[in-house]
């Protein structure tokens, strides 16, 4: 079989991964490309292949770098089937959907405000797009073998990044040579999620790299998150937390609960303003077994949480002055409710910005953690006075050393690795980490290469 890296290589967005025989072809998740404009600006070219001649998908988990474009590509012509794990569906049911829906709302904005260049603003896929691409959905159970064609057979095995998270297991029928794709590979002791499962057998493995240069720092998130709470609400400042709509809210409300329930920040009123958050949270719960918290400490969530759904109470948090800690997405400040609340927020120094977790190059997110004075947002520059943060040790990616151990700890010895969904740096730097570590055949592949399974 024929591997081809469409996507989600030099970058840490867009994943998409294309492995064919003599008869079928197989898409490896099909993200949507995020950051900087040059990469945004893929999201609107031609599929590198013709979406018809796709016969079936089969999706790592259900973030939108992961499985945004599939809408687009039913519209654009696959017919097939799309295979993910169970909470996967749940999942993508509220993401999708959302990112419909939240293109068609920036749409209408940018052509209301006028500050696109274009007459008429229109959205990649709409909300009716996303439900239509839903009809292709087909859930599976962890280590529960298919075929979703003739010739690969298939099985998911737990990733630990976020709820359905999965490494992929593709297997050649024919040759018995067997590709493992990780997903993205949560860390090894993460506040909520299990830790991910060690691989068997693979030929091949497709690994990424977000932290493949780098260490997430060794200081206590729950201190450093009860000293910035404490210091900004003592200034009568707003905490707000932009988070991915899953794992990182969850996480985040889990902690700040916990830290009040522990006396350890003042009882402030705590508002979770993303809809797709919101359901994402009850899902979270119904699938408690797959992660570290009870369905009491779930409850804990939902009992002190004040959930904000629609616009009219959005509109209206944004105007509040007191105390209080808002989480909203998109982690990275790309999009979504979370934009409103930084332009009321932002501008004074009362006020504290935490970041969760990676931030992508060119995102709003990655331009504050680095320093910048001031950010444009709905065409309008506003000024960064307040305090920025950034705890990356609360990511839900592993870091090149608890990957490394994760690869160890399975019975790998694969004939070549191939490194994706990591920048430039980070890529190179994870070859040489598994290089020198574990003897393997490493290789950074390029936009478009294919090699031979």
């Amino acid at each position: 079989m024929k591997l081809r890296f469409l996507g989600g290589v030099g970058t840490v967005t867009g994943s998409r991964h294309l492995l064919s025989n003599d008869k079928h072809r197989l898409l490896v998740d099909c993200g949507m490309y995020q950051g900087v404009k040059s990469l945004r600006r893929r999201n609107w070219a031609p599929f590198p292949v013709e979406p018809r001649t796709i016969d079936a998908v089969v999706l790592t988990h259900a973030h939108i770098d992961h499985s945004g474009y599939l809408p687009a590509l039913v519209k654009n012509g696959f017919r097939g089937k799309i295979y993910c794990t169970k909470a996967t569906h749940e999942l993508c049911k509220v993401l999708l959907p959302d990112a419909g829906f939240l293109q068609e709302e920036d749409a209408r904005y940018a052509y209301r405000k006028k500050f696109s260049k274009h007459d008429k603003p229109e959205p990649l896929f709409t909300e009716k797009d996303a439900y239509e691409a839903l009809k292709h959905f087909e859930s599976l159970h962890y280590h529960e073998p298919f075929e979703p064609v003739p010739g690969f057979r298939v099985e998911f095995t737990p990733a630990g990044h976020i709820l359905g998270s999965s490494c992929v297991h593709v297997t050649d029928t024919t040759s018995d040579r067997t590709v493992v794709f990780s997903g993205d590979v949560g860390r090894q002791d993460d506040v909520i999620m299990r830790r991910p499962e060690p691989i068997g057998k693979a030929d091949a493995l497709v690994c990424e790299s977000t932290y493949g240069n780098r260490r997430h720092g060794e200081t206590d998130p729950e201190q450093v998150l009860a000293e910035i709470i404490g210091k900004t609400a003592a200034r009568g400042g707003v905490v707000l937390m932009p988070a991915f709509a899953v794992g990182r809210a969850q996480m985040l409300l889990y902690l700040v609960h916990k830290l009040m329930a522990e006396n350890r920040i003042p009882k402030l009123p705590v508002y979770l303003n993303s809809p797709m958050a919101i359901r994402a949270t009850e899902i979270f719960s119904r699938h408690h077994k797959e992660h570290r918290l009870s369905q009491a400490q779930c409850g804990l969530i939902d009992e002190n949480t004040r959930f904000v759904r629609t616009v009219e109470q959005s509109i209206e948090l944004t105007t509040k002055k007191f105390p209080a800690v808002i989480i909203s997405a998109s982690g990275m400040a790309s999009g979504g409710r979370v934009l409103h609340h930084l332009k009321m927020l932002l501008p004074n120094p009362r006020n504290s910005i935490i970041f969760a977790g990676f931030q992508a190059p060119g995102t709003r997110g990655d331009a504050m953690v680095n320093g910048v004075e001031s950010v444009k947002i709905h065409g309008e520059y506003w000024p960064v006075k307040a305090e920025i943060h950034n705890l990356d040790s609360l990511s839900a990616h592993g870091d090149y050393e608890e990957i490394l151990t994760w690869l160890e700890q399975g019975q790998l010895t694969p004939d070549h690795v191939y490194i994706t969904h990591g920048e430039l740096v980070a890529a190179d730097e994870m070859r040489k980490h598994i290089r020198e570590r574990l003897g393997w055949n490493t290789k950074v592949p390029e936009l478009y290469d294919e090699v031979e399974i």
